[in-house]
């Protein structure tokens, strides 16, 4: 501390004039008059590590601020995920009950028809109504297979029974059966299948199956609007069989789009059951071409259509 004249009033014992012109200097009691003001200078010959030796006890602290942080972010995703799924689940078994029910009630009229003495037997009735029972029990064992698709995704890989398959012949053959269905809507179906090479190794039954699946969800989502109009092509790309599948129907919504092969995921349409399912479909069929090393992905734009494209590894010789 030195005087208004430059004398030195006080000195620490630590104080060194080396690097001096680096002190901070500041008057000291302003409200003294000028001839009593002195100044006060502080050097600090080892700032860098007093400040570092003041910050490196809150470096624990920080870090633990972090990690608490990051934690509890990933607890409220964690948390706002499940409660998500769960979402998703009611909706599945509200959907399950829904298709259940239906099958169930037409049965139990057409038996309670038969039991009914008041109702003629005549021939015809007794062919109708055992074709309507017929009926409705094949799509209740349609959707109780539907439903024990799901115990697949419990399992890591499905069981697959692989042979050599021509892609091209087993395509043709779905249209073949599917074109009645379609017609019924007034719709149409054209077959592009270019592919040259189609030999693949896969499970008949499952890939059958995804190409059913796909073309069914193509009546499902069909417009109320529009006939429906489906288009089947197959070609090659280097090493790999290329399917698509496009139609003209609602189409999906951006945000929905990577969202659809999430198993229960359905694009939501409000309590209304004028669609069918249990949102297994797409996830079922994602899962065989995962597990068949190949891949799919889906194109759509709102009311105009969707597209699927599955690609699969050719067979080697």
């Amino acid at each position: 501390v030195i005087d208004r004249e430059g004398r030195e009033v006080y000195r620490c014992g630590d104080y060194s004039d080396a690097g001096s012109e680096r002190c901070y200097s500041q008057p000291w009691f302003l409200n003294d008059p000028p001839a009593r003001m002195s100044i006060v200078k502080i050097h600090f010959p080892g700032k860098k590590d007093y400040i570092f030796d003041s910050v490196r006890f809150m470096i624990p602290s920080m870090i633990f601020t972090f990690v608490l942080l990051v934690t509890f972010i990933f607890t409220i995703y964690i948390v706002f995920r499940q409660k998500k799924l769960t979402e998703m689940k009611n909706d599945f078994i509200n959907n399950m009950t829904h298709e259940f029910k239906t099958p169930i009630s037409t049965i139990s009229l057409a038996a309670q028809m038969l039991k009914d003495p008041a109702v003629g037997k005549s021939p015809t009735m007794f062919q109708h109504i055992s074709g309507v029972i017929n009926d409705e029990t094949k799509r209740l064992r349609f959707q109780v297979e539907k439903v024990l698709q799901m115990s697949m995704f419990d399992r890591q890989k499905a069981t697959l029974k692989n042979k050599e398959l021509d892609a091209n012949e087993l395509i043709a053959g779905v249209i073949n059966t599917f074109t009645l269905k379609v017609e019924r809507y007034n719709g149409k179906i054209e077959s592009e299948l270019k592919a040259t090479n189609s030999a693949i190794f896969a499970d008949e039954m499952h890939i059958t199956n995804v190409i059913f699946n796909l073309m069914d969800n193509a009546v499902k989502y069909k417009r109320p609007d529009a006939d429906l109009q489906l288009t089947v092509k197959t070609w090659n790309e280097p090493g790999k069989l290329m399917i698509s599948i496009q139609d003209n129907g609602i189409g999906i919504k951006k945000e929905n789009l990577k969202k659809i092969f999430e198993k229960f995921y359905r694009v939501h349409t409000g309590n209304l059951h004028d669609v069918k399912g249990f949102g297994l479909g797409l996830a079922y069929v994602k899962k065989i071409i995962m597990d068949h090393k190949g891949t799919i992905r889906a194109e759509s734009e709102l009311n105009v259509g969707t597209k699927f494209i599955i690609a699969l590894p050719l067979l080697k010789n």
